[in-house]
């Protein structure tokens, strides 16, 4: 049976959520843990999709396993095999497909509104889901510039890109996979990174604040695109 590869560039970096999701829906992944060291594949043959994660460094960094994700994307978007992409994994999928990652004008840490940028194609990936809702985020840098033929589907006050579907390929720049262990073990490893909160940058205790409902209000939202993404599975 074809998988599912999901890429950890951090080992406090997981699938989190989807891979609940991919359970409940009998989809089978492997995870490929880059911040150990773990080969990129040379080939997408036999995968059903493509999933990259977050994680703390940039994707402009010159590191030795960029390059061939890079290509290993591309690869995926000429086999029609879909790419999801999360926070740096969002701007893995830009650059390779020809967009820009530069700095954001702020850091967003911490649980922050998303709005729908409306389109035919936001409708067909968000149906149902209200015209503004609350993620979590954590970054500093953004995909500034979209790739050729990418919908922009989601902005934040602060980030005028939080989210661009490309085909059957879907790019976050905040965290929808995100479950309370993760904020909490994330609250704890960025500690030094929150220390001092901002309007956009919240303190491990905000994180913390209806945590578990948070989450599972959040929870339901990937749901749907999460739903809508593996309809494009080979």
């Amino acid at each position: 049976m074809p998988e599912i590869l999901v890429f950890r560039h951090a080992a406090h970096e997981g699938p989190g959520y989807l891979a609940d999701f991919l359970a409940r829906h009998n989809l089978r992944y492997r995870l490929v843990r880059i911040d150990a060291g773990e080969a990129v594949p040379k080939s997408i043959a036999g995968i059903s999709g493509l999933v990259f994660m977050g994680g703390p460094m940039s994707a402009n960094d010159r590191l030795p396993w960029i390059p061939p994700v890079l290509a290993l994307i591309r690869e995926a978007a000429q086999k029609d095999v879909p790419v999801l992409g999360h926070c740096l994994g969002g701007q893995l999928m830009a650059r390779a497909f020809g967009g820009r990652v530069t700095r954001n004008r702020v850091k967003e840490i911490g649980w922050l509104p998303v709005r729908v940028i409306e389109s035919s194609v936001a409708h067909d990936w968000m149906t149902g889901l209200a015209p503004q809702f609350e993620v979590f985020h954590w970054h500093g840098e953004t995909f500034s510039g979209l790739p050729s033929g990418a919908t922009a589907i989601l902005k934040s006050r602060d980030c005028r890109h939080q989210a661009f579907v490309l085909g059957k390929h879907l790019a976050f720049q905040c965290h929808v996979e995100m479950t309370p262990v993760l904020v909490r073990s994330w609250a704890r490893a960025g500690a030094a990174e929150i220390a001092r909160p901002t309007d956009t940058v919240q303190s491990a205790r905000q994180m913390r604040v209806n945590l578990v409902a948070r989450a599972e209000r959040m929870n339901r939202i990937a749901d749907v695109f999460y739903a809508r993404w593996i309809k494009g599975l080979k």
